[in-house]
């Protein structure tokens, strides 16, 4: 209720500001068409030939906001989502749009099993040493 007795039928606080719900700017969407493997430590990097994307019509703001990010340094995905407040989800779709327009390319770090052990790394070293 308001201060002169008439009801509110607004769902957020005055203090919040614009809300914007998340499937708002994923168009319903939980997942890009491409079913991209996107998990927190994957990196996201600008393509070179992209052009201007703030002129690209098609892309919403949080698209150019993603790929103005990335062309500076990759961004996991998780510095994104922190970056931009939005939603892990929501950032997850955008980043699979935007490699499905080939205007950003997603890669993933070594797991650590897959690491070469650093003893085995000294036995190379030592054997070349020893040539």
């Amino acid at each position: 209720m308001r201060p002169d007795g008439q009801e509110t039928h607004h769902w957020f606080d005055d203090d919040a500001g614009p809300v914007v719900r998340p499937y708002a700017m994923t168009r319903g969407r939980t997942t890009s068409a491409g079913r991209h493997r996107l998990d927190l430590i994957a990196v996201v990097v600008a393509e070179q030939h992209q052009g201007d994307a703030a002129t690209d019509q098609t892309l919403s703001p949080e698209h150019v906001d993603i790929v103005e990010l990335c062309q500076d340094a990759p961004q996991s995905v998780a510095e994104l989502a922190a970056g931009l407040d939005l939603p892990i989800g929501v950032v997850r779709v955008l980043i699979g749009d935007l490699v499905d327009d080939e205007l950003v390319h997603v890669t993933r770090p070594v797991p650590p099993a897959e690491l070469p052990d650093a003893s085995i790394l000294r036995d190379v070293i030592d054997g070349l040493r020893a040539l």
